[in-house]
């Protein structure tokens, strides 16, 4: 396989891949906190019926926060990921009754981590300790994202985080689980690539969805990579030539671009989305779906329909 390293721009006549540029665009899914989803105005008119939002359940927040955002969510026609952190949970009765609510209103899918937080609250230190539960296997969802770090964690190893991949994968393939991995964000292709090439037959047919930052200021992307352990991209952004000029704003416009040349050199990689955090606000970030999507013939009907997510 050709690796392809670094931002690039297409060829004014590469029209294979500026299709494939708006078709990532067009499809991305978004993060969005239940305060986003519950108190934008016209929230269908910055994201198209059948988007995929993603909504934490926060340290501080309430699973009912989580669960009221999701409901709204189903209601305008949009398909809420929730966030289980599995620390949070203080028994397994706790945990079972968060996934029987999910299920009652008919969320189909969901994102299993660990949380943020740092004090286990209960019997389920990892996304793993669950799976070992069975209580899974007593909801019909009709799948589960895992997250991925390309950039390191600095709870674990990259060889731990591996392995821990390789039992979610073995997991789903023994409980016909339809499986997907959504990284943690980066800022540059090159810690995506290199991540992606390390990963060899760890995920075999497991789709992976890229985690980036939307428009936002780069002072603000400097202050979450601190919170988040992605500090090795933000340092390899912030000596690329022309960052002074980044310093005032971040699109990942270029970023895009390249795991678009990297999928075309490549075309077995697991690479199928991208994944937006918006760390600039929600409507900065629809904005910038909008306007790299193409026409609207382009976004009719395309939004997720063939992806596991």
């Amino acid at each position: 396989m050709k690796l392809v390293r670094g931002e690039q721009t297409f060829h004014p006549g590469n029209e294979e891949a500026e299709a494939r540029f708006r078709a990532l665009v067009r499809s991305a899914s978004i993060e969005a906190t239940p305060r986003q989803i519950l108190t934008t105005e016209y929230l269908p008119d910055l994201l198209p019926a059948g988007t995929c939002v993603y909504v934490p359940f926060l340290p501080k927040g309430q699973f009912s926060d989580t669960l009221e955002a999701c409901r709204y969510l189903l209601d305008l026609g949009m398909q809420p990921i929730p966030h289980v952190p599995v620390r949070m949970a203080e028994s397994s009765g706790q945990l079972w009754d968060w996934l029987s609510q999910m299920d009652e209103i008919r969320v189909d899918r969901l994102l299993l981590i660990a949380g943020d937080s740092e004090a286990v609250a209960g019997p389920f230190p990892d996304t793993l300790a669950v799976l070992e539960s069975g209580l899974l296997a007593q909801f019909r969802f009709h799948g589960i994202g895992v997250a991925a770090h390309p950039d390191g964690h600095p709870m674990a190893d990259r060889a731990t985080l591996s392995q821990a991949l390789r039992i979610k994968r073995e997991y789903a393939r023994t409980t016909s689980t339809r499986l997907w991995v959504v990284t943690q964000f980066t800022f540059g292709a090159d810690v995506v690539i290199d991540w992606l090439q390390s990963l060899g037959n760890i995920l075999e047919e497991v789709p992976v969805y890229i985690g980036m930052a939307g428009p936002t200021r780069v002072k603000t992307l400097i202050a979450y990579a601190a919170q988040c352990g992605v500090g090795a991209s933000a340092r390899l952004m912030l000596r690329r030539p022309g960052s002074a000029k980044m310093l005032r704003a971040w699109t990942p416009d270029d970023m895009v671009r390249a795991l678009v040349r990297y999928c075309l050199d490549n075309p077995d990689t697991l690479l199928r989305g991208i994944h937006l955090f918006p760390f600039g606000g929600l409507r900065q970030s629809a904005q910038w779906i909008k306007e790299h999507s193409g026409s609207i013939e382009d976004q009719r009907g395309q939004l997720h329909e063939s992806s596991v997510q």
